[in-house]
């Protein structure tokens, strides 16, 4: 990367990789971008996931490659954007994007490898899906295993729109999913909270126990007190 970009906290290493820290101020959504363009990388992918604080459910990732030079009005960390929004931009993405990838690790696989491990295996899946093979990632706040040079930023969601625009294809598609889980589990109200743990998830899980969805290594606090109840 450029020296202006160590100067941010850019660090390499031997392997060719490098990570990021998070700009502290505000700033152009196509900053990282435009900077790797300017050295001759044009396929980058932003990888981001949703759900890793879930009590349920997948953990999601997607990957996006955007053409050179698009900017697409709107597109911002998931988080900040409502549903309506997201809905409309995921739209906008898939069709404007010359490659989105997802992937999607189930419950079963989270108790077994951890959160962390499966939210990495996610965003693998998302980057083998890619009909596009990337020449560079940049992913939000991790580091992955991979050949691909790539860059860890800190907020990345917030910082890049390629990062930006995979955060809202993994909500997107975990939220459409969180739908259909509620079709099988409607005691459970995952519709509305989309698998966190809010006070109505937990006390339906005190209620009628964890269905086959539920991440049981993140629910021992929960159990207890469900025994302790009955």
């Amino acid at each position: 990367m450029k020296d202006d970009l160590q100067e941010q906290g850019v660090h390499r290493h031997p392997s060719g990789h490098e990570d990021g820290e998070r700009i502290d101020q505000p700033g152009d959504l196509l900053r990282y971008e435009r900077e790797l363009w300017g050295q001759g990388i044009i396929h980058i992918a932003g990888l981001d996931e949703a759900g890793r604080g879930c009590l349920l459910g997948d953990v999601v990732a997607a990957a996006v490659i955007l053409p050179r030079d698009l900017e697409i009005p709107g597109v911002n960390d998931s988080k900040k954007l409502s549903a309506k929004k997201r809905e409309a931009l995921y739209e906008l993405i898939m069709d404007q994007a010359l490659a989105v990838g997802v992937g999607r690790v189930d419950a079963a696989t989270i108790d077994r490898i951890n959160i962390k491990q499966a939210s990495h295996l996610a965003m693998k899946q998302a980057l083998e899906a890619l009909k596009v093979v990337p020449d560079y990632l940049l992913i939000d706040a991790e580091k992955l295993d991979s050949p691909i040079r790539q860059l860890s930023v800190i907020h990345g969601d917030a910082l890049s729109q390629s990062i930006a625009a995979a955060s809202i294809i993994a909500k997107v598609t975990r939220d459409r999913l969180c739908l259909e889980w509620d079709l099988a589990y409607p005691e459970y109200g995952i519709a509305v909270h989309k698998g966190y743990g809010t006070k109505a998830h937990r006390a339906a899980i005190q209620q009628y126990g964890a269905c086959p969805l539920h991440r049981r290594s993140f629910l021992s606090n929960i159990l207890v007190e469900q025994q302790q109840l009955f």
